[in-house]
């Protein structure tokens, strides 16, 4: 008997999304932020076609906002930020990326990226040394692994200064 190949039928919005980054961080005082890549990979064997939907269009400019993906191929979506003020500092915005099959209209999947704006990266650097210093002082604990069942020995580190 010859068996016919099917591809197995396409439910609505239960297609995985695969993009990268996840999240999109822009610093008011470092430009070259200001513009930032998301790529969407197209891991299937058909072709997808695509659209960018955000929360905030106004603060944003997405180039190519919509568009298609060949199979096993991937794509670059150029994202601006277009309304750098303080007033918007910390505020959470999202972008959706929408997939549907390239012949139909019904979306297959989506992903959320979310998207901040931070006064300062010099800042965010600092705060991140200051977080890791402070856990590096902290007190561990440590358990040697033994061969005898039910004995650990519990060896307590910190830093000393001289």
């Amino acid at each position: 008997m010859h068996q016919q190949k099917r591809q197995p039928e396409l439910v609505e919005g239960n297609l995985p999304v695969f993009v990268f980054p996840t999240e999109l961080i822009f610093y008011a005082d470092d430009q070259s932020t200001h513009k930032q890549v998301l790529t969407l990979y197209n891991p299937y064997e058909f072709a997808l076609k695509f659209k960018v939907l955000c929360t905030t269009p106004n603060k944003y400019v997405v180039v190519d906002a919509a568009g298609a993906v060949k199979p096993q191929c991937c794509v670059d979506i150029v994202i601006r930020h277009r309304d750098v003020r303080s007033c918007h500092y910390g505020v959470t915005d999202k972008f959706r990326l929408q997939v549907s099959e390239q012949s139909q209209r019904k979306a297959l999947g989506r992903k959320e990226v979310v998207a901040t704006l931070l006064p300062s990266a010099k800042e965010q650097q600092k705060e991140e040394e200051e977080k890791r210093i402070k856990e590096h002082l902290t007190e561990s604990l440590f358990f040697e692994q033994s061969f005898q069942p039910g004995s650990a020995q519990i060896f307590c580190c910190t830093e000393t200064r001289d």
